[in-house]
């Protein structure tokens, strides 16, 4: 199964309340899945790495074998296609984590996207940044392009 991903990490403050955010489209384009997430004090690049380990997470628990995703992080696009270098040590804990996750995967492939293409997993990133005692994961299941399947929970 292919999975197109779009994510992103929002930090208010660096370091600050932080949230991530992604949306997932299966081959045909369709949505299958977002979540919104609360993830504590955290700085801007953490959120990012935390939000992309999450969609891999869920890759793999989709059964996917190939993945495209999508960030709005130019830093950690080039730190995963290893054009840039990892210095910060809780940034390479993270990485090394994106690295296993990606042997899961067979076919991986990471690009960077303006914000503006990225808008609405930035919104969702925000959202949780901002109402750490709210957040949701919400999967349309297939064969039902109509409803979701939420799951809103107070923390």
């Amino acid at each position: 199964m292919k999975l197109k991903i779009f994510f992103d990490g929002s930090s208010q403050g660096n370091p600050g309340p932080s949230g991530i955010g992604l949306i997932i489209y299966n081959e045909e384009g369709r949505e299958i899945f977002r979540s919104s997430d609360y993830i504590g004090l955290r700085t801007n690049n953490e959120a990012e790495y935390l939000a992309l380990i999450k969609s891999l997470e869920i890759a793999s628990r989709l059964g996917a074998d190939e993945v495209e995703l999508y960030s709005d992080s130019e830093l950690l696009v080039k730190q995963i296609n290893k054009e840039y270098n990892v210095r910060d040590e809780k940034i390479r804990r993270l990485y090394r984590e994106v690295q296993e996750l990606m042997k899961n995967i067979k076919k991986f492939k990471i690009m960077h996207i303006s914000r503006v293409e990225n808008r609405e997993a930035d919104r969702l990133a925000r959202e949780a940044a901002e109402n750490p005692k709210q957040y949701y994961h919400a999967m349309k299941p297939e064969g039902n392009g109509e409803k979701y399947i939420d799951k809103n929970r107070s923390r």
